[in-house]
């Protein structure tokens, strides 16, 4: 199980006739009783924003959802007041089936942009979602969830992680294989926990969260319409809700933190095309931002990322890319390395085991490690190759 590994919670997915080959379209995440708990949610900051993060938004005005609802194969942005009309009914189709209110249902799409998203296959497809959730277990039902909300994808994104010392549980489940750039990715992720969280602590921990794992994501530099992460905490777990602050509220962020990297890594390992993950290390930076900055830069090179594809352990992109990154750095004193092998010192080439770079390249995964010796502060951001598949993926509309 995943999502529906806390406690309190069920999870369904079917296919209502989104995606016209017939895969599954549709997913459904609620609170087992049908009551509204704790809620936060954080969304692409990119300004034409999907229907769905509209609507989304003001439904999470008072910290509180019982469901989310998921559609796939449409994003439904570039839609206007039809497609917020759309999100809407999505909502109200959702809570009708449920017995709850529409205010308390966030909706998610994800797919092609500027579709208008069909309403007759979610007028059918929704009432069956709702039924299924008490036909399914619970780990079926997970599983069917994470499985509808896939596009491009070649595999389901789950993950799960206990809150130490308290018996709760954290699990989560997400989708995303391209347009993977912060903030955050081309994603949507739904997490719920067992744990109890007042919804100011549970936005918090959230943006944390957030910050140190989908927003530390790089594959092609493009922002999408409708990134989505919510997490719902229903408490069923027992305790006293956890506040601001606090062991208890650290413990809660490590989790929920930990299955949130899951799923980005996850998303990494399955990015369109890719054959390769490489992790970007930046260390001895002066501060937090220019290590944030310097390791973007190196992620989201196209000539560091083609090397990549080729096994070339072309350190020279590498060095030039940080130069222009605009963090603070002396030229002659970084030292870059491929998987533990120093192929850089001080800015010129370092005497290197040639076999032992061509071995370190020849694997599925790579950290290049990068140290400016300007301070103490590091970044680690991933990203993947750029490979004759992603170009095929994306060359025509998909």
């Amino acid at each position: 199980m995943s999502v529906t590994a806390a406690e309190g919670f069920q999870a369904a997915g079917l296919a209502c006739g989104i995606k016209p080959d017939g895969r599954p379209d549709l997913a459904l995440v609620a609170t087992a009783d049908r009551r509204s708990v704790s809620a936060a949610g954080v969304f692409t900051s990119n300004r034409v924003a999907a229907a769905p993060v509209q609507v989304s938004r003001r439904h999470l005005d008072d910290g509180r959802a019982a469901a989310v609802v998921l559609s796939s194969g449409n994003a439904n942005a570039a839609t206007g007041e039809p497609g917020r009309v759309a999100a809407r009914r999505m909502c109200e189709l959702t809570a009708t089936g449920l017995g709850c209110e529409p205010a308390d249902v966030l909706v998610c799409s994800t797919g092609l942009i500027g579709v208008p998203l069909p309403t007759g296959p979610l007028e059918a497809g929704i009432p069956a979602l709702t039924d299924a959730l008490t036909t399914e277990g619970r780990e079926e039902g997970a599983r069917a969830a994470a499985e509808a909300i896939m596009t491009t994808d070649t595999v389901a994104k789950e993950a799960t992680a206990a809150v130490a010392g308290s018996g709760a549980t954290v699990g989560g489940m997400a989708k995303g294989a391209a347009m993977l750039a912060p903030a955050m990715a081309t994603m949507l992720s739904v997490v719920t926990t067992d744990a109890a969280v007042e919804a100011g602590a549970l936005r918090e921990a959230l943006a944390v969260a957030v910050e140190s794992s989908f927003n530390q994501l790089c594959i092609d530099g493009a922002q999408s319409t409708n990134d989505t992460v919510i997490v719902l905490a229903g408490g069923a777990a027992g305790g006293r809700p956890i506040g601001v602050g606090g062991t208890a509220f650290h413990a809660f962020v490590d989790a929920l933190g930990t299955v949130c990297a899951s799923l980005a890594e996850q998303m990494a390992l399955d990015a369109e095309g890719a054959t390769k993950l490489a992790r970007i290390v930046v260390r001895g930076a002066r501060s937090p931002a220019d290590a944030r900055r310097a390791a973007r830069a190196v992620a989201l090179s196209q000539l560091v990322q083609c090397s990549l594809n080729g096994e070339d352990p072309y350190w020279g992109r590498v060095l030039a890319e940080l130069g222009a990154s605009g963090a603070e750095l002396d030229p002659e004193g970084v030292d870059i390395a491929y998987n533990g092998v120093v192929v850089c010192r001080d800015g010129m080439a370092a005497p290197h085991d040639a076999a032992a770079v061509a071995a370190a390249m020849r694997r599925r995964e790579i950290e290049i490690r990068c140290d400016l010796h300007r301070g103490d502060h590091d970044s680690v951001v991933t990203t993947t190759d750029l490979s004759y598949g992603y170009i095929d993926e994306n060359r025509t509309t998909s």
